[in-house]
């Protein structure tokens, strides 16, 4: 039903002039908001998603100045501590208590941790800090601890820091420190005392959500949206609010790792990241940066961002709404056009109305249009009204016309066709006769010579003969090792006898001597392959087969063999004596009916010039130094005696194509019918 529908509006659109005119004036239309929505859309994504990417590029600076600022804090809640009256009064009376106090004032002051060092313990910190340290300056970076010294700076680190590694396994025990030390010095300048206190951020979830409320205040994201910040140690999440679902109701990622390609960028390239993410299972917009341990070197990342949806949502919703805006406008402007050319609508249908009837042979006239008459449409209709009228006066005179003409065409014709069969029957019967006028003369030649050669040869064949079968008979047992030599002497004299047979009753133009018979065509092409294979055992011949006849057919056995090992003498000469000789056989299909069989023999040899194609089949001609010429016109010839003939295609330079079609019935070459006829 879509279907008829689809293409009865098609027609009328290709057919109906309203309808055409209602696109065409409305397409400028279209194409103009179609630009502007394009050109929109193009904008609102350059600068919505660079928009996108500098917010999270800035937010990425607010969450490391946060971190700054809470480390400042940090460190000033350290100095506040060495700058007690107490710290400063056991500092100088009970030195041995004062390592206990110091413990106890960690969580007073917003610490995880508190350590009074011994200036000795300078060497716990590295090379850069002790310089530093020794300079008097107060220090606050990130660091990543081991085991053994958690436990030293406190009992409880240790199994605070442990985070359990999602979907892998494993615990990571390291933790990642936040930590400032404040060096005292005596009255005499010299270093005697290390305050050492931090925060541990492993399992932290105090530092990032303070860090997201600074970073993400409440109605600044799109509704959905969530703002999340992370502290990473290595690859690893070590603190979080990223949330184990996109509707975070399954607690925080903690535990979790990075993808791929921001631990590369970030971790191993030390650059930031600010794009598009994939944070544990959603897409963020996100903003990474390397956090740096005292000695420079990328021990973590810092991490904001929030869901990439609900962005993509708001944005869709703002394109949709732009294409319906465009819609309605097209609709509007459509109903404005076709109700303003309505009164270029109606002559034109009444105008198409009458050129519909007068196709189906109605007389029929536009008339008056109710237009104004200097009115293109009306002009238009007069004239063709008055080429109706003229018109039907010329179809009336033409059929009169046409009823005598007709009349005279009959019986010229029926005069004319009977000559022109008795004219197509001689032309056909003088080119048959023709063709064989000048096969005989050709073979005329051909049997001269091929009578004295034959008897010539036959001379000493016999000699042959008679000298191996004497030699078999001496021999006796001792023929043995080389007796299927001398049967294959025999069996070529044998074949050299029946050659110059047929060659000599050639020469008496006595027909088919010889008998001919059903036979399958492929022993016969076995046969050739054998006998061409044992001639060219020195040479680089390779002979495949792929013998598909399946039909029997009326044909000379000797001469059908004497035609095939020519052929394929013929493709190994033209090969040098290296190549591939392809020989084939299938049914000679016409009409969906075998009516013979085709044999194939194919080189791939120097082929023939196109010049010589014409010529192959004439005796004597031939490129060969040694050959004389008569092979293809003497297979040709024994061919054509039972119907058959020999097709040749070539390219000089990729080789050369024999086909041997044999009819299924051995007929002669004058069609009996025709001469009957002509009698």
């Amino acid at each position: 039903m879509k279907t008829s529908l689809f293409s009865i509006w098609m027609r009328r659109f290709r057919t109906m002039v309203r309808y055409r005119l209602l696109v065409l004036t409305s397409f400028p239309i279209f194409m103009t908001l179609l630009a502007l929505v394009g050109i929109t859309i193009y904008w609102s994504v350059s600068y919505t998603w660079q928009n996108a990417l500098n917010q999270i590029n800035a937010n990425l600076s607010v969450a490391n100045n946060s971190i700054e600022i809470l480390q400042r804090e940090q460190r000033n809640h350290l100095t506040a501590l060495v700058d007690s009256y107490d710290f400063q009064d056991l500092l100088r009376k009970d030195r041995a208590a004062l390592n206990l106090w110091v413990g106890r004032q960690a969580q007073k002051y917003n610490l995880d941790y508190v350590v009074l060092h011994p200036s000795q313990d300078i060497e716990l910190f590295s090379a850069q800090s002790r310089e530093r340290l020794l300079a008097g300056e107060e220090l606050t970076f990130f660091q990543v601890v081991g085991e053994t010294e958690l436990d030293s700076l406190s009992p409880s680190l240790r199994r605070q820091a442990q985070v359990p590694i999602l979907k892998t396994g494993g615990v990571e025990s390291r933790g990642l420190l936040s930590r400032s030390v404040i060096p005292l010095f005596d009255q005499y300048g010299r270093l005697k005392w290390i305050a050492d206190g931090g925060i541990l951020l492993n399992n932290s979830t105090v530092l990032v959500d303070r860090i997201r409320d600074l970073v993400y205040p409440n109605h600044t994201l799109p509704e959905g949206s969530i703002g999340t910040v992370t502290l990473f140690l290595d690859d690893l999440r070590v603190s979080t609010n990223v949330p184990l679902d996109s509707e975070g109701t399954s607690g925080r990622a903690i535990g979790t790792r990075v993808s791929p390609s921001v631990q590369q960028q970030v971790l191993q390239d030390g650059t930031p990241w600010i794009d598009r993410a994939y944070v544990y299972d959603a897409w963020y917009i996100s903003g990474y940066k390397p956090l740096k341990n005292d000695q420079n070197n990328v021990i973590g990342m810092l991490y904001t961002g929030y869901l990439e949806w609900p962005f993509i949502e708001t944005y869709l919703i703002n394109i949709i709404e732009i294409g319906l805006m465009v819609v309605v406008v097209l609709i509007i402007s459509g109903v404005f056009v076709y109700r303003g050319a309505r009164d270029l609508f109606d002559p034109i249908e009444r105008i198409h109305h009458v050129v519909k009837s007068v196709q189906i042979g109605r007389d029929k006239r536009i008339g008056e249009l109710g237009l104004d008459s200097q009115h293109e449409l009306a002009s238009l209709a007069y004239q063709f009204d008055n080429m109706l009228d003229q018109l039907s006066m010329r179809n009336a005179e033409i059929r009169q016309a046409a009823s005598e003409l007709e009349s005279k065409v009959e019986r010229r014709t029926a005069s004319l066709h009977e000559k022109t069969e008795q004219l197509e029957l001689h032309i056909r019967l003088l080119q048959q006769t023709r063709d064989k006028l000048v096969t005989n003369e050709k073979l005329a030649a051909l049997g001269e010579l091929t009578a004295g050669i034959a008897h010539e040869i036959n001379n000493p064949t016999a000699v042959i003969l008679g000298n191996v079968e004497l030699m078999k008979f001496e021999l006796g047992e001792g023929v043995k090792p080389v007796e299927e030599e001398i049967n294959a002497i025999l069996e070529q004299i044998d074949r050299i006898r029946n050659i110059t047979r047929s060659l000599l009753q050639y020469s008496r133009h006595g027909g088919i001597q010889d008998e001919v018979t059903w036979q399958h065509v492929n022993p016969i092409v076995e046969e050739s392959i054998t006998l061409v294979r044992s001639g060219t055992k020195k040479k680089q011949i390779q002979i495949t087969s792929d013998l598909q006849a399946q039909c029997n057919v009326e044909v000379n056995r000797h001469q059908l063999l004497q035609i095939l090992v020519n052929l394929q003498m013929n493709g190994v000469h033209a090969m040098s004596g290296e190549g591939e000789l392809r020989i084939s056989s299938r049914d000679w299909i016409e009409d969906e009916s075998p009516i013979g069989a085709i044999v194939s023999v194919q080189d791939f040899g120097c082929g023939i010039k196109e010049e010589n194609l014409k010529r192959i089949f004439d005796p004597f001609y031939t490129t060969k130094r040694e050959g004389t010429g008569l092979g293809l016109s003497v297979s040709q010839s024994l061919l054509s005696q039972i119907g058959g003939e020999i097709k040749v295609s070539s390219e000089e330079g990729v080789g050369t194509c024999f086909s041997v079609y044999l009819p299924l019935k051995a007929e002669s070459d004058i069609d009996i019918n025709l001469l009957a006829s002509i009698s």
